[in-house]
């Protein structure tokens, strides 16, 4: 009777071992190998900042607020009306990634704020509808969005009108489409 009281016992911590070892296994990976959470691709812009109060104009002239966008995503890109190779790519990449996000590409805006006085190529702007192209109605004002903008990025600003993510210089177009993505699904606002 007791080899097979033994053998019972056995099987029955052999039994609660199974059982408890994925709850021991997780408290030991959480506590131990921390995952680094980070899911985007972007860069989070923290803290983040509302767009500067600065009144635009857009290439015929005519005044533009930021606030006239409220309540959509805006995808922001700084370049001087020369547009550089780069330029004409990143602007290509904001195109696209709205294209692709499907019945929700009405929510997004594509913003290209001009650094200069120079007037963009006609033909680039043809090729991207719906895009506005607009530039401070002074010159020499700070077109710094955050203290990390730097020019060669694409930027996202939030519906409440805060900037809110920074692409890399080299945006790989299809991680960005998923972090829009997600972005929308997420909100309930814009």
């Amino acid at each position: 009777m007791t080899a097979e009281r033994s053998k019972s016992q056995w099987m029955m911590w052999l039994v609660l071992a199974v059982c408890a070892a994925p709850v021991i296994a997780s408290y030991a990976l959480y506590f131990w190998v921390r995952p680094d959470g980070r899911t985007n691709y972007g860069e989070l812009i923290e803290p983040q900042r509302e767009l500067p109060a600065i009144t635009l104009k857009s290439l015929e002239g005519v005044p533009a607020e930021w606030t006239q966008w409220r309540g959509r995503w805006i995808l922001l890109t700084t370049a001087p009306g020369e547009c550089a190779a780069d330029c004409v790519q990143r602007l290509y990449v904001m195109r696209q990634v709205r294209l692709t996000t499907g019945k929700d590409q009405d929510r997004i805006e594509r913003v290209w704020l001009l650094t200069n006085d120079q007037v963009p190529d006609p033909g680039l702007i043809g090729l991207h509808s719906g895009l506005h192209v607009v530039r401070p109605q002074t010159a020499g004002v700070d077109l710094r969005l955050t203290d990390s903008l730097q020019p060669g990025h694409i930027f996202v600003v939030d519906p409440l009108g805060h900037v809110m993510m920074r692409f890399p210089v080299d945006v790989d177009p299809n991680r960005m489409k998923k972090d829009i993505a997600r972005l929308l699904r997420a909100s309930r606002v814009g």
